[in-house]
């Protein structure tokens, strides 16, 4: 296991584990969501291959409608 930052906090995953993988944990899976890793967007169809690493600064943004 190792740390990463998300959304501004400290936050313990396990190795290998890529971005699908984080947002399914999270309970996001199927929400609209938008990623991104040390101030970069991941695009949704990259989350299966990108693996997160050690120290990597995540922002997970959802999508809320009102009006």
């Amino acid at each position: 296991m190792f740390e990463i930052e998300l959304n501004g906090a400290p936050h313990q995953i396990h190795d290998k584990q890529n971005v699908e993988e984080l947002i399914a944990e999270l309970s996001l899976a199927g929400k609209a969501v938008a990623v991104a890793i040390n101030r970069e967007i991941v695009p949704r169809s990259a989350w299966p291959q990108r693996q997160l690493q050690p120290a990597d600064r995540v922002d997970v943004v959802r999508a809320i409608g009102g009006g």
